[in-house]
């Protein structure tokens, strides 16, 4: 099969969040697993992409985008890594920005891109059997390919997959742009008409051939409107046609085993040597240096789907009444960046504050932490419940999302058997949080049994290969 996946951002080159992991490491999975397709990826050329892979670099070629009035040019360029060819689509008007998103023209910004897509086909002279654009920001490339090219012979047979990785981003506009900016005809204005607006993410739900979402249980999920943002009757009016496959984590650059961001590399069997990085995460965070503390860990944006209202209701009364020690890292909604600040000051042994996005930093907080603390609202996959399950930090996850398809409740069974990967909780209550993080807690104390759960938690299989299989025969079901 010929595949290309069309995606906003991708690790190494240039990533916010999951999206990013994900378009950075399930083609390479893909690949691995399929080594006969031919699977490509297109992203944009951000002005953040480093000089390392800008040097790995070849210039293919440029042209001139046609959008609505405007007549601006696109430039090609290309590397191979791990089997799957990359394009990144050059316009420094566009991309080279301080960030990625946020930015008052980014509709016009991913209408560009997504019309450089479908030219891009036709320039290289590769028409891929399955386009599979993810997120709003590449909802444009399958709804372009149905709206402007199905009458050219080549595009005819490309079938099309949408993955929904987070329905709180929908692509959502006013319809007094609809020709100036997208360039999309009134008489195809029902296609992307929704609630009133423009909604790019309904565009690509109606025209996909399949829409999948990053975990079987939010797929369910967003069939409410509790959990769809508004979409739920457009997504029960396509649920034949909607898939839930969990993501998985790159086990190369998640493993603890050689993990050079990390100050003591450790296994499974060796859990002896996770030790130093908890004493060098401390002494980092002017924590008291003790191997018996526990360290619960935090690393998320700051916002209150992430479950912070939870953590703000019930965090201090826990801190000052047990012997542990709280990490938090991330940056987002201002109460909260207040709240770990006044914690941190008031807690200065037992709370560490650090307001900041560090991805190698986070990954010396996996491996130092004992629990990882998660209790979103929503969450359509999560990888950090992975990640943290990797380096040895036992999750405490609510069961919404991937975070139920992921991780379930600890418990022995009547013959010893250490079963379920967490400590979880149901319902969306601060108590019940409270809850869970006690029995954590009342189970470190037992080092045995501690050490079985823990072992437990790291050998389980949160990598792409079951996942990407799953796609791939998704992908032979279309083609």
């Amino acid at each position: 099969m010929k595949l290309l996946f069309v995606g906003s951002e991708v690790m190494p080159f240039a990533a916010t969040g999951g999206l990013g992991d994900v378009l950075g490491s399930l083609p390479a999975s893909l690949k691995k697993t399929s080594p006969d397709d031919d699977i490509r990826l297109v992203m944009p050329l951000y002005g953040s992409v480093g000089k390392v892979w800008r040097d790995s670099m070849t210039f293919v070629k440029s042209f001139e985008i046609q959008l609505a009035w405007r007549k601006i040019y696109c430039g090609v360029f290309t590397l191979e890594k791990d089997g799957v060819i990359y394009y990144f689509l050059d316009n420094e008007y566009y991309f080279k920005r301080d960030a990625l998103y946020g930015s008052f023209d980014d509709g016009e910004r991913y209408a560009f891109f997504c019309t450089a897509v479908l030219r891009l086909m036709g320039e290289i002279d590769f028409y891929p059997d399955i386009l599979h654009a993810h997120d709003w920001q590449s909802a444009l490339s399958v709804i372009y390919l149905n709206l402007k090219y199905r009458h050219i012979e080549k595009y005819r047979s490309i079938r099309t997959i949408f993955t929904i990785h987070n329905i709180q981003y929908q692509g959502q506009y006013d319809f007094s742009i609809l020709g100036d900016v997208f360039d999309i005809d009134y008489v195809d204005k029902r296609f992307v008409e929704y609630d009133g607006c423009i909604n790019l993410m309904k565009g690509a739900i109606e025209f996909a051939d399949f829409v999948t979402t990053v975990s079987p249980t939010y797929a369910k999920e967003i069939m409410t409107p509790a959990y769809a943002q508004g979409l739920d009757s457009m997504l029960r009016r396509c649920d034949f046609k909607v898939r839930g496959i969990l993501n998985g984590i790159d086990y190369d650059y998640y493993n603890p085993k050689t993990d050079a961001d990390i100050a003591s590399n450790f296994t499974w069997r060796t859990l002896d040597k996770k030790v130093a990085n908890k004493t060098a995460l401390q002494e980092y965070c002017n924590l008291p240096v003790r191997e018996d503390v526990p360290i619960y860990a935090i690393i998320t944006r700051l916002a209150s789907h992430k479950g912070l209202d939870l953590v703000k209701h019930i965090l201090e009364e826990f801190v000052a009444n047990n012997d542990v020690q709280i990490v938090v890292l991330g940056k987002g909604e201002y109460d909260y960046e207040c709240y770990f600040r006044y914690l941190a000051s008031k807690y200065s042994d037992k709370v560490a504050a650090l307001l900041v996005y560090d991805r190698a930093l986070s990954k010396r907080i996996y491996a130092a932490a004992d629990m990882f603390i998660m209790p979103s609202k929503s969450e359509p996959c999560g990888l950090a419940q992975m990640i943290c399950s990797r380096y040895g930090a036992v999750p405490i996850t609510r069961e919404t999302g991937g975070l139920y398809d992921s991780i379930k409740g600890y418990y022995v069974d009547g013959k010893g058997k250490v079963c379920g990967n967490g400590f979880t909780f149901a319902n969306y209550n601060a108590h019940e949080l409270l809850d869970r993080m006690q029995a954590a807690l009342a189970l470190y104390g037992d080092k045995e049994g501690w050490e079985k759960l823990v072992r437990k938690v790291m050998r389980e299989d949160f990598s792409w290969e079951k996942s990407a299989q799953t796609y791939l025969d998704l992908y032979a079901e279309l083609v």
